[in-house]
């Protein structure tokens, strides 16, 4: 951490939340911690957290983010929701690692494949409405089914994604599709069937002959309903590493954005945008001390500028990110989404842990 420039993880505000939410949503056997794209840029150690919280299953998205997550010594199964390239289910099958059958066609490449694939576990996928993954047709589930069984294959789960939980009536349509996908095949005794992501989960009551649900943004604390108080996770700092006094009509940074319009100091902070700060954050606020002060002129590769006062001083610490309200107001003033802000931290930011006791 040679320029204090960092993210801060809140390893017991991870676990506090995975905890109070499945106390609430108590009702199903199977929580998956979705633990993608590190974590959604919290780390790995956060899964250590995740499970301590009470999931019982960990997804991702990649391969190398299942094998990544094995290295760490869980032995909590992982679904891998992307698609994986069949020459590497052996690799699935040594790491415990269970995967997404999203086509009829995919399921035809495994049936090629000349290895003993009884220790696969699989999950498959419907697609009902997002069209992104997932088998289109119970023509095609129904032969899909009958090629893994004779590959003896372990079909331990079927699920789908609710593409739109703000709207009802599309999640239930989106509902009432999957469990007529599910009732086509139900003799085959699926071991867990999972639909609900973390807005789903908030929104609307366990359905019946549903048994799992994914965790993903809600573990750290983001909650479209006021009615569980979660904690704050994540935090980005930096400093202050030089301040400058200008004159009226002085400029600041490249292109000369910024100009003075009377007498003021400027602090420079040691953060850019190949750390994830892209320039359209120029104009939203920072925190010093618990004060806002905003961003001004062209944000540079490594460094950016904000418009400071006397309470200042050199080398204090700069709340890049502060909290998850600031991540949501961050988010509105970019035209985005909470997932974005903290993915689009960069990998040269390191991480620290707070509250180890739990790596």
């Amino acid at each position: 951490m040679y320029r204090n420039t960092y993210i801060e993880i809140n390893l017991d505000n991870i676990k506090y939340n995975v905890s109070k939410i499945i106390n609430k949503y108590n009702k199903y056997q199977y929580y998956f911690g979705v633990v993608k794209a590190n974590c959604y840029n919290h780390g790995e150690q956060s899964i250590k957290s995740i499970i301590a919280g009470g999931c019982n299953y960990l997804a991702v998205a990649l391969l190398e983010e299942a094998l990544n997550i094995r290295k760490i010594g869980t032995t909590t199964p992982i679904l891998c929701l992307g698609n994986i390239n069949t020459n590497f289910l052996d690799t699935c099958i040594e790491n415990n690692i269970t995967i997404t059958i999203n086509s009829l066609e995919y399921a035809k490449e495994i049936e090629k494949i000349n290895i003993d694939l009884s220790q696969l576990k699989t999950h498959i996928k419907i697609n009902t409405g997002m069209n992104r993954l997932g088998i289109n047709n119970e023509r095609d589930l129904k032969e899909t089914i009958s090629i893994l069984k004779g590959k003896n294959i372990n079909i331990e789960g079927i699920y789908t994604h609710i593409y739109k939980a703000s709207d009802e009536d599309t999640s239930k349509k989106q509902l009432d599709l999957f469990k007529k996908f599910y009732e086509s095949v139900q003799k085959e005794n699926f071991k867990i069937i999972h639909c609900q992501a973390s807005e789903a989960l908030e929104k609307y009551s366990k359905p019946n002959f549903i048994n799992g649900c994914r965790l993903g943004i809600i573990m750290y604390g983001f909650n479209t309903i006021p009615n569980i108080n979660l904690k704050s996770t994540f935090k980005l700092y930096s400093q202050i590493i030089q301040i400058h006094h200008l004159k009226k009509g002085d400029t600041v940074g490249y292109d000369a954005k910024y100009t003075a319009l009377e007498n003021e100091i400027i602090g420079v902070v040691s953060i850019g945008y190949d750390d994830g700060i892209i320039r359209q954050n120029t104009g939203r606020n920072v925190y010093i001390n618990n004060k806002p002060y905003p961003i001004i002129g062209n944000i540079c590769m490594d460094m950016l500028f904000i418009k400071i006062d006397n309470n200042v001083k050199l080398y204090d610490q700069v709340e890049i990110i502060k909290d998850n309200q600031h991540i949501e107001e961050i988010a509105k003033y970019l035209n985005t989404i909470p997932y974005e802000i903290m993915c689009n931290v960069g990998n040269r930011v390191p991480i620290i842990y707070k509250n180890d006791s739990l790596i």
